[in-house]
Order: C-alpha cells, then sequence, then structure tokens
C-alpha cells in the first residue's frame, strides 16, 4: 500500500494526467524516418555519430520502415517525380506522426528552382518543423528535433481528431 499525504494508507493517487504521461512517452521515443536523397542526408549522419549522439534524445533507432516510424525527416531536393512516394510514405506512418524538412530543398526548392523540383515538401505534405540551412549543421538538426519532442510532449490526445486537423489532411487529399 502507498501511503497517501494526509497520512492514510489507500490504493495510491496520481500527480499528474495521463496526457502528459503519453506526451512524455512520446517525446523520449521518437523513431525517426530518414528520407535523404542529397547533401542534408551527409550531415543527418554525422547527427547520428559520436560526436553529436542523437541518441542521447531517444531517437537513436532510425526505422526504414513507415509502419514502425512517427517522425518523417525530409531532407534533399525533392524532385516532382519523387513527391508522389513522400507522400505515400507520410500516408503509411501510423497516428501520431510528426514531419521535420531539413535543409533548403526540402523546406522551399533551395537554389533548384526548375520545372523538375518541388519547392518545399509542404506543398504535398504537412509539416511540423523547418530545419535551415544548406545544409544544416548537425546543431541545428538536433534543435529541431527537440522542437519535434516539444511539440509530440505537449500536443493534446485529441487534437488528431479536431475538425481543423481532420481539414488540413483533406486539402493535402490524405485519408
Amino acid at each position: 500500500m502507498i501511503e497517501a499525504p494526509d497520512g492514510h494508507e489507500g490504493a495510491g493517487f496520481f500527480a499528474t494526467s495521463l496526457e502528459k504521461v503519453v506526451g512524455m512517452a512520446r517525446k523520449n521515443s521518437l523513431w525517426p524516418l530518414p528520407f535523404a536523397t542529397s547533401c542534408c542526408g551527409i550531415e543527418f549522419m554525422a547527427t547520428m555519430g559520436a560526436n553529436y549522439d542523437i541518441s542521447r534524445f531517444g531517437s537513436e533507432r532510425p526505422s526504414f520502415s513507415p509502419r514502425q516510424a512517427d517522425l518523417l525527416m525530409v531532407m534533399g531536393t525533392i524532385a516532382k517525380k519523387m513527391a508522389p512516394i513522400v507522400k505515400q510514405v507520410y500516408e503509411q506512418m501510423a497516428e501520431p506522426r510528426w514531419v521535420l524538412a531539413m535543409g533548403a530543398c526540402a523546406s522551399s526548392g533551395g537554389i533548384f528552382d526548375t520545372y523538375s523540383v518541388l519547392q518545399g515538401i509542404d506543398r504535398i505534405i504537412p509539416v511540423d518543423v523547418y530545419v535551415p540551412g544548406c545544409p544544416p549543421r548537425p546543431e541545428a538538426v538536433l534543435d529541431g528535433l527537440l522542437r519535434v519532442q516539444d511539440l509530440a510532449a505537449n500536443e493534446s490526445l485529441r487534437r488528431r481528431n479536431s475538425p481543423e486537423y481532420q481539414e488540413l489532411l483533406a486539402s493535402y487529399n490524405i485519408k
């Protein structure tokens, strides 16, 4: 038996809400799916290395299966022919899922303002965090991961079922 603050024995009590416990679990167990197409992928590899050690943040297990990942990290130039694949990967991920656009190319097309390059992945899927740079330093990648962790920790359990969120997904033609 656990002793209650008033001195009586009881079954115990919770000092926090269920949402905070779930948020803490989500925050500390993000499994990234790296979708690297160019030089930003090299910076992600450096972030995974011993000097920066992304495992300190609970993200040491990159998942290369969308069904086992909850953080899509899009890095590098996305050609328009690649856009349907990125969208399909996003759709295959289970809820809740977050997206991090890493580098100038994934965020806005970068220096490639051409007919064949997608001018930002936010044209096909919703993006939660943008990491600037060309390519961004590993410190910036870790900062972006910390921002996603803050979103995961503080997101309401009901947000994903809200009409606003469903409307956002519908605007991208995502089920």
